[in-house]
Parts: C-alpha cells; structure tokens; sequence
C-alpha cells in the first residue's frame, strides 16, 4: 500500500514520529507521500523525505492562505524552490476551500483570491512536469460550489496528472469529472463512517478502481475502529478494506491496484 497524503511532520507526531513511520512499513505500507500546507510544513515535508528513503514529499499552499489579502507572489516562488528538491513528487495540497470555521462565511473577494492562489500552484506544477494534489470543500450553503469552481479551473490545465484528496464530491460531479477528465481521487479513513445508502457508497462505487488512490491524511480522519483518535498510516489498511468491502473487490486487488495507480501517478519507479 501507498498512503498518498500524510502529515506526519504534524507536532502530534513529536513523541514518536520514527515509531510510527516503522510500524507503518512494518506493517505493509511500501511508500509515504508527506504533504505540505504552507512553507513550514513543506519545507519540513521535504526534510523528512531526505531523511527516510521510502518518503516522498509534496509542497503546497492550501487555500486558506489566500483568504487574506496581499501579494503571494515570494511564497510562490519560494514553494518552487522547495519543489526543485528530488524528493519531491507533487505541489499540494492547493485547491479550494469555501468551507468556513469562524462562521463568517468565505466572501467572493476571498474566494477569487484563492482562485488565483490556485491558478498559480498549477501553474509551478505544470512548469515542474508535477502533478497536483487538490483540497476541495464545498462551502454549507451550497455542496458544489468549490468542485464547480475547481472543476472549471482544473479543466484550463486538462493534460496535467491531479487527485482530488479526501474527495468528498456529489454522484453527479463525480459521474462529470469521470466521463470530463483524467482526474484521480484517494480516500481516507472518513469512508468508514459511511452509512448504509448514503450518496458517499454510490461515490465509491461509481469511480473506477483505476483512477483511486489511498491515504490516511494523518494525524486526521482515523477510520473506525480507532474513529476519534490520531490517525497513523499504518491505518491506511481500514481504507483499502472498506472499498472492498463495498465495492465487492478482494482487498488484495485493491491494494495492487491503487499502489500501482500512485506510484504512475507519482512516477515512483
């Protein structure tokens, strides 16, 4: 198994980040893809890559960031440096998010922002020859706002390698961005919380097993039974067995399947 998107450069981790990244190889994880969310945690994504032959790093702005006014531009610029890194095998995660925390909700000026923050990562990827890896969130009011907006975005830079993480996307935008475009999409342990006849099990069932990647989003999202706690990659294996389990595939296809997806998608030799 490949878990494609982890934080483990996460402060939760500081106790006992090596016990973790053993007992994740340990136990049937063959490659960790860490992934940035600002310059901090990508540039330390990049060193904890260059410390641990089996890690890989991504590096990224999400898209929070641009919800503040001002010029990006050196962060930019800065992510690209920390890109040109050989360990270094994606720009994310950036996408958008029109999700909001606080209660006030994402304004227009704010989600251009982000728009144009987005724009630009693409841009640094496609100059890279690397793929992308997208946060998108819907906002409260309206559950494809942020997919509609990614969507049209994504379609501008149509030859490029991009996962949708931690999808979350409605049956009709997936049944859209399946027939549309080459995008992939990984899971994350979220999917054990599915219930009998949700829209999420329709999801699933309707992305070919050849465009899905796994992850954990550690220390986020543990799958059942550890829902609630700091998540690990070593639980990346609850994923792959729930997407057996409903799309009524061995595990062991999933695995082979999906650990082939991503090291192409990844180019991870």
């Amino acid at each position: 198994m490949i878990d494609t998107h982890s934080h483990l450069d996460d402060k939760r981790f500081d106790g006992d980040r090596e016990e973790i990244i053993s007992r994740a190889f340990s136990g049937g994880v063959e490659k960790i893809i860490n992934v940035g969310a600002d310059l901090e945690s990508s540039t330390q994504s990049v060193g904890l890559a260059g410390r641990n032959k089996n890690i890989f790093a991504a590096v990224g702005l999400h898209p929070h960031i641009f919800n503040q006014a001002g010029e990006f531009s050196k962060k930019i610029q800065s992510l690209g440096g920390l890109a040109a890194d050989k360990k270094v095998v994606a720009i994310g995660e950036i996408g958008l998010d029109y999700f909001s925390h606080t209660g006030e909700k994402i304004t227009e000026a704010q989600k251009k922002n982000q728009q144009q923050g987005f724009i630009a990562q693409l841009e640094l990827a496609r100059d890279l020859d690397l793929p992308a890896i997208i946060h998108c969130r819907a906002s409260k009011d309206d559950p494809i706002d942020a997919y509609e907006d990614a969507y049209r975005i994504i379609n501008v830079f149509h030859s490029m390698r991009v996962v949708f993480h931690c999808y979350g996307g409605g049956l009709e935008f997936t049944r859209k961005i399946i027939q549309e475009t080459d995008a992939f999409f990984s899971f994350t342990g979220n999917i054990t919380y599915v219930k009998a006849g949700s829209e999420a099990i329709e999801v699933l069932k309707a992305i070919p097993l050849e465009r899905m990647m796994l992850e954990t989003d550690c220390p986020y999202l543990a799958p059942v039974p550890h829902r609630g706690k700091r998540n690990e990659p070593a639980y990346i294996a609850y994923v792959k067995e729930k997407i057996a389990e409903i799309k009524e595939i061995p595990a062991q296809e999933i695995d082979r399947i999906t650990t082939e997806n991503a090291r192409l998608f990844f180019k991870l030799g």
